[in-house]
């Protein structure tokens, strides 16, 4: 069978004959055509596989869906739809859901929104449910790590959904929890509007009352409540009912009594009204009732409940923009030397693949064939595309700008750079900072006091209060129940530090616990490791100072010309440097290299030896006669290298680590934060002091090794010093690790990062300044919060059980007390939201 076939050649080439004679023919969209096996649309001019089948032709996303699709078409031609049980057509059907790992087609988008609102009622039970996490994903509560379930569910300790620990698939859909909370909000703001109106009408100077009379008004109120209470309040009751039964009080405790005492206590007074003593009736001979607060409780919880699960979508969205910059196929070259697009999931380390113009490279390896030029801007920041020829690394996600390479996967899976960013993200996510375990043990001990002040409220009412004391001290303890409220207790840590970590992965800064971002702010010593973290890393040619008769041109082309045979690292320094001056080469014979003093042949016509004071030593010449200059250099960090011509000393060359141009202005920003700055280098004394010199470092330890730089981290830490050590290399793991925040640079080795708790994706200083503002800002901004909602608590609750009465009269209705308690909630997520535009 032609599998290459141009879908022009076929009537009908989009799917079953003339079932879309109604689609726009202009439109693009209408020419995409959905692989019936995986749900994935598919553009046939794409050059995909295609196959016909029954005089239609189906394509397929790549050749194991075909192959798939082959060997079971009857499995793969319709689908029921699970809302309404028509049958779809898979490979035309407009609307497809992935839920739980399972494909589900739709007929229109009303049955697809029904679904997607609430898949559980649609789905019979019958069938095993399939994740759409990876198996084995473990489930935990945003607010409680320690809860850990092999299963999703709801947290025992507070009631909230778990969600999954591992990195959400790309294609898992929008948040279940969110749809259905968006929709009890609706339902609840819907009902509580001409409620506010009817019980507040009178001082609003509405006549709603007067007009239909209080008996009704009460009836219609009662009809309006009941939906909001017993059904878009579910999720808070069973919130609430665990809390108690696992005896861990906390803010659905409270809201479960506010909600439930207000309506119960409202629905006695209308049913039946005559069990209650003439003192408690008001208007029209009625008893009052509280419907009103019952309702707008609940509309006001889900208010801040929704912007919290939007603001973590927002960071969830975050993730899955990383994520989609992962290619879903790859071609791989088989052993036959075949090619066959295949999906990324199926790739092995060793497998060959080609990476054509404009295609993102597929998973991390190493070029075997050709030159192109790669857009690594995701993972580096810098926008000039690198080349990339024959033994370079490339990263998985990375941009294939104009040739064509062949490569070999190394690197596949969760193990890719882009999977570990996306993986530290998600971590980073769910955790919370030491703070959020204060702000839990005050909760445990603050929501029995507040049912304790409730009960003396109440009987404080009814046994010293004025008339009516029954209806007062009703009052006042629901008052009390329903401003104790701690919403803005439990959202104050988490929405800072999932902001700030959306925040830094903006700016190049991947936060991997919120642990890492509290402890930053308090740190007091910074160690840095020279190479590569101040700088670059790779030496580079910085001096050639010719001596006698030759000129530097022609010094400069002999030492070149000779270290093209080196593999030294200083070697091609030399040689970079001189190709970037245009200096030309001559034809070296004879090469020789002398182990620890460099290297010797003839350049053209003369005999050229390069190489340390113990080269010449052995030459029987005397450097001395350069030896300001050497020193010099030396002073300056530089590695010099003596070049001599015809057994005569013809003058040097020296060789730089060159810093960073970012490094001194982050060095002096650091200090301005009040950092102590430690260099840690196994570099040797001099070169350390002289870098060290120029970018005002306040201390200097050279030639430590790896034992070394944690030594001196626990003997830091032993004065009471806070510190964090940036590095990456495998040498600086040991040190990141033990530190109290290691900060890894994201160019530099896979065990760096996994040591640390702070990941710079761009490898330069400027980093640890706007990671150190975000940890100060994100803590500020936490303080904040706390300060607001127990501030708010400590005056709303006296207030609420009634204080003021004796000197002012003054009693907080339970309705007023309801705002106030979300509006401190909606404040909190504001406040945090800040964070999103924090200078850095």
């Amino acid at each position: 069978m032609d599998t290459t076939k141009d879908h022009h050649h076929h009537p009908h080439a989009h799917g079953h004959g003339d079932h879309h004679h109604d689609a726009p023919e202009a439109s693009k969209t209408a020419l995409m055509t959905r692989d019936p096996v995986c749900g994935m649309t598919v553009d046939p001019d794409a050059g995909k596989p295609s196959l016909d089948h029954q005089d239609h032709t189906y394509h397929f996303c790549c050749g194991g869906c075909r192959t798939k699709f082959e060997a079971a078409p009857q499995d793969y031609l319709t689908a029921k739809d699970p809302v309404c049980g028509m049958s779809v057509d898979r490979a035309t059907a407009k609307h497809f859901l992935k839920h739980e790992g399972e494909k589900f087609y739709f007929c229109s988008a009303a049955c697809r929104g029904k679904f997607e609102a609430d898949p559980a009622s649609y789905l019979d039970g019958s069938r095993p449910v399939a994740k759409a996490m990876p198996k084995g994903t473990l489930y935990t509560c945003p607010m409680h790590p320690e809860v850990i379930s092999d299963h999703p569910g709801d947290c025992p300790k507070c009631g909230m959904a778990l969600e999954p620990m591992g990195v959400p698939p790309a294609d898992e859909g929008p948040n279940p929890e969110l749809i259905d909370f968006t929709r009890r909000l609706w339902v609840s703001a819907v009902l509580s509007v001409p409620l506010l109106a009817l019980s507040m009408g009178p001082m609003l100077g509405l006549p709603l009352r007067e007009t239909i009379g209080e008996p009704l008004a009460t009836w219609i109120e009662l009809l309006l409540a009941t939906p909001v209470v017993l059904w878009a309040a579910l999720p808070f009751f069973r919130r609430a009912w665990a809390s108690v039964v696992n005896r861990s009080p906390n803010m659905w405790t409270l809201i479960g009594l506010g909600v439930g005492t207000a309506y119960v206590y409202s629905l006695v007074a209308v049913l039946l009204p005559d069990i209650f003593p003439h003192s408690f009736r008001g208007h029209g001979g009625m008893v009052p009732v509280y419907f009103e607060a019952a309702a707008v409780i609940v509309a006001l919880v889900f208010v801040g409940q929704v912007l919290e699960l939007k603001a973590r979508e927002r960071t969830g969205s975050a993730i899955r923009a990383l994520l989609d910059l992962a290619p879903k196929t790859a071609r791989r070259i088989d052993a036959d030397g075949s090619e066959s697009d295949v999906s990324v999931d199926v790739i092995q380390a060793g497998d060959r693949l080609r990476v054509r113009p404009g295609e993102r490279v597929p998973v991390d390896g190493s070029v075997i064939e050709g030159q192109s030029t790669i857009d690594e801007s995701m993972i580096t920041g810098e926008p000039v595309p690198v080349e990339k020829t024959k033994g370079d690394m490339l990263t998985g996600g990375t941009m294939n700008k104009n040739g064509t390479l062949v490569m070999t996967a190394e690197k596949v899976g969760e193990d890719t750079t882009l999977s570990r960013i996306v993986d530290m993200v998600a971590k980073a996510q769910r955790s919370r900072a030491p703070i959020q375990g204060t702000v839990d043990r005050v909760s445990a001990i603050f929501v029995p006091a507040v049912v304790a002040v409730a009960i003396i409220a109440f009987l404080v009412w009814y046994f010293v209060g004025p008339e009516p004391q029954l209806a007062h001290a009703l009052l006042a303890t629901v008052a009390v129940l329903i401003i104790a409220c701690p919403c803005a207790l439990g959202l104050a840590t988490p929405m800072s530090i999932m902001i700030a970590t959306g925040r830094g992965a903006q700016e190049g800064v991947l936060i991997k616990d919120a642990e890492a971002l509290e402890r930053f702010s308090k740190v007091d010593t910074l160690i840095v490791d020279k190479t590569g973290t101040l700088t670059e890393g790779k030496p580079k040619l910085t001096d050639v100072v010719p001596f006698g008769n030759i000129d530097e041109a022609r010094l400069l082309s002999l030492a070149a010309s000779l270290e093209r045979g080196s593999e030294h690292p200083l070697a091609e320094a030399i040689v970079s440097g001189a190709e970037e001056r245009g200096t030309g080469f001559v034809e070296v014979t004879g090469f020789a290299a002398k182990t620890g003093k460099g290297v010797e042949g003839k350049a053209g016509d003369v005999s050229v030896a390069l190489g340390n004071a113990a080269m010449l030593g052995d030459l029987g010449i005397d450097p001395a006669v350069l030896a300001e200059r050497t020193d010099a250099l030396r002073g300056e960090g530089k590695t010099v290298m003596f070049v001599v011509v015809d057994g005569a000393l013809a003058g040097l060359v020296a060789v730089a680590d060159r810093i960073k141009p970012t490094t001194a202005a982050a060095i002096k920003a650091l200090h301005e934060s009040g950092l102590k700055i430690i260099m840690a280098t196994g570099d040797n004394e001099r070169t350390a002091r002289a870098v060290a010199k120029s970018l005002g470092i306040d201390e200097v330890r050279a030639d430590v090794l790896p034992e070394g730089k944690k030594a001196l981290v626990d003997e830091l830490r032993a004065k009471g010093a806070v510190i964090a050590m940036a590095g990456d290399g495998v040498n600086d793991a040991p040190a990141l690790a033990a530190a109290d925040v290691g900060i890894a640079m994201g160019t530099g080795a896979d065990v760096a990062v996994e040591s640390a708790g702070i990941t710079l994706v761009k490898g330069d200083l400027n980093g640890i300044v706007r990671a150190r503002r975000l940890a100060g800002a994100t803590m500020r901004n936490i303080r904040q919060n706390l300060g607001f909602a127990f501030g708010y608590n400590a005056l709303g609750i006296p207030v609420a059980a009634g204080v003021l009465f004796p000197v002012f009269g003054l009693l907080l209705s339970p309705m007023i007390a309801a705002a106030a308690m979300s509006l401190s909630s909606v404040s909190v997520i504001s406040n945090a939201l800040r964070l999103r535009f924090e200078k850095l």
